[in-house]
């Protein structure tokens, strides 16, 4: 085998595993990401649910309101 070749075969192994080994990184990144959104929206889902129970709260008249208090 001709020694240049050879190193071109080497080379071209190792381009090829760096590139794999890039597209598992980038997946593995995407997935993670995809987790963090979804725990992100859980979360303004619970904010959102807070907020709608402290403007009833709010808008209801003082003696409701100091029962509402009472019971949280």
């Amino acid at each position: 085998m001709n020694v240049f070749v050879f190193v071109v075969t080497i080379v071209a192994i190792v381009c090829a595993a760096d590139t794999i080994q890039k597209i598992v990184k980038a997946r593995a990144a995407k997935q993670h990401g995809d987790a963090e959104v979804d725990e992100a929206m859980a979360k303004l889902d619970q904010l959102e649910d807070r907020i709608r129970v402290l403007e009833r709260i709010v808008t209801e008249e003082k003696h409701d309101l100091r029962r509402e208090i009472s019971s949280l």
